[in-house]
């Protein structure tokens, strides 16, 4: 009688776990019910939250190994995603962190960038090097003009100069992988730079004369930036030997600005008929503590490293919920898509939790990008600026 209780239990818990996943998946998303700001529109629904994650990854179905139907394997959040199209579908690449605090990634498939997204069977199989990687994460998606898609992400260890007894000083770095189909992954060799440990490193889309170019994010230490910081931007000459080169700042920290403390670049740019299009984060210090934000710039089309366009203040700040999470107060890209229509989705997540799209079009960032009026880093030029706007406006 005890066992025919427990399979029917079992049996019930089953079909009520998937029952919830399967209305989690096919929840259909919204834009916010808002009039908004006219560049973006936020949707309601987060697009991929730690519950969406499969749940055969997560619970052992066999019941006589797992009688109570436990979760065997944890899942803590799902953020940080980079993102591509492919084949006709809308791609993340996303950060998948345990509740053991170690980090993987999986791909997420929608139909429409929007909702519905799937994970694929099986998470990534990243190949190791000679020195295994502690933890991996943020990746970002480049689809080259070599003919490969290139998987730029953060390797973590254990800094070997740690002093004794020193468990959590760690040494990052960029880590590279390089696919066909984005399921048989090549390992390179980690970037080889002489700026510092590197956290956040990009991939042109094109050959710059000849080379690979690469935005990279210069720091002493694996939290604290020191005298570095900053986008850099560097060239390698072949992604088997990735030693960058020439390796200089091309948009550094600013006193009294939200990126004050760091910066880094997201995703790959979107090439435009103006120049390039950047998406970054910017980190000030507050008194609750560090406060990431996305802000945008755009570059010279036949000289990247010309920063041509930068509007004042963020692009894009975590509201509401958004605001709270495993470290709060955070917004962070390193992902979005721009579409044949001219459509872009931009992929974002909010404090190391979870997934959300905002859709915008290139005309209408390149419009904001351009026209939106630059900081003048002091509280009177922001004075000024607003009285410019009132007596434009009311010369109309």
């Amino acid at each position: 009688m005890t066992t025919i209780t427990s399979s029917v239990h079992f049996q019930e818990r089953k079909s009520a776990l998937e029952k919830e996943h399967k209305t989690l998946i096919e929840q259909k998303n919204e834009p916010q019910a808002i009039v908004g700001n006219g560049i973006y529109d936020r949707y309601k629904n987060p697009v991929v939250t730690a519950a969406h994650i499969p749940l055969n990854w997560r619970f052992d179905f066999n019941e006589k190994t797992n009688p109570f139907l436990q979760e065997r394997i944890g899942i803590n959040a799902a953020f940080n995603a980079g993102a591509m199209k492919w084949n006709g579908k809308y791609l993340l690449a996303v950060r998948v962190e345990g509740i053991d605090r170690k980090s993987f990634f999986a791909i997420a498939e929608s139909p429409n960038g929007i909702d519905n997204f799937k994970f694929w069977d099986k998470p990534c199989v990243i190949p190791q090097t000679e020195d295994p990687d502690t933890n991996v994460y943020d990746m970002r998606l480049i689809n080259h003009e070599d003919g490969y898609v290139y998987g730029i992400f953060c390797t973590e260890r254990k800094d070997p100069n740690a002093p004794k007894g020193d468990t959590s000083s760690a040494v990052a770095n960029a880590g590279i992988v390089r696919s066909k189909d984005l399921i048989n992954w090549e390992r390179l060799p980690d970037l080889i730079s002489n700026t510092g440990q590197q956290r956040n490193v990009v991939l042109h889309p094109e050959f710059v004369n000849g080379k690979y170019a690469l935005y990279t994010r210069p720091q002493d230490g694996f939290i604290d930036v020191g005298s570095g910081g900053g986008i850099g931007l560097g060239y390698v000459e072949d992604m088997k030997n990735p030693v960058v080169k020439d390796e200089k700042i091309i948009f550094g920290k600013q006193y009294h600005t939200i990126y004050e403390l760091k910066n880094g670049l997201g995703p790959a740019p979107i090439k435009t008929s103006k120049g390039w299009l950047h998406l970054a984060h910017g980190v000030r210090n507050t008194a609750a503590g560090l406060r990431y934000t996305l802000y945008m710039f755009m570059t010279d089309l036949n000289d990247i490293s010309k920063v041509i366009h930068v509007p004042a203040g963020h692009f894009m700040g975590p509201e509401g919920i958004e605001r709270v999470g495993d470290v709060s107060n955070v917004l962070f890209s390193n992902g979005w898509i721009e579409d044949e229509d001219g459509t872009v989705y931009v992929y974002y997540a909010s404090s190391d939790t979870r997934m959300h799209v905002a859709v915008s079009t290139v005309d209408k960032l390149v419009d904001y990008a351009v026209n939106t009026p630059a900081d003048t880093f002091v509280s009177a030029g922001s004075v000024q600026t607003i009285i410019n706007q009132i007596e434009k406006n009311n010369a109309i």
